[in-house]
């Protein structure tokens, strides 16, 4: 059996400028990683480097311009390597209605328990970030 993580919320704004946070390199170094690089096309490597240690990597699973970008983790560690995690965007009156997911853990252990806690506390600042321009210091983040 394997474990998901979900989270569902608003950002007001439009859907191209949660777009690009979630999917080009120097918008999420502004809410998540500390380096990034890649190229939001189906198929392709990113490269989300944390600090040496963790210096990971995922592959473009799908992608729709405007409308979503999954990845699939690649090269990280083994509870992160066989998860797929990924963004899907629904446009509402007041703004864009963001689907996260983070599925396939292979268990409910600490570190997924911890991952669940750290996805909320990143996409508090990726909300903030769209909306307010605010920018927390990496190591500040989660």
């Amino acid at each position: 059996m394997s474990h998901s993580i979900y989270f569902n919320f608003m950002i007001n704004s439009d859907k191209n400028s949660v777009y690009r946070a979630v999917s080009e390199p120097e918008h999420l170094v502004n809410w998540w990683p500390l380096k990034c690089s890649g190229t939001p096309k189906e198929g392709e490597k990113y490269n989300f480097n944390f600090t040496d240690q963790y210096d990971w990597y995922a592959e473009v699973k799908s992608v729709e311009q405007n409308e979503h970008i999954h990845f699939k983790m690649t090269k990280s560690d083994k509870d992160w390597d066989p998860t797929t995690f990924g963004f899907d965007l629904e446009e509402k009156y007041n703004g864009i209605y963001l689907h996260f997911f983070h599925k396939d853990w292979p268990e409910c252990n600490t570190h997924f328990k911890h991952s669940s806690f750290c996805w909320a506390m990143l996409l508090k600042g990726l909300k903030d970030y769209v909306e307010k321009d605010i920018i927390i210091p990496f190591k500040d983040r989660a």
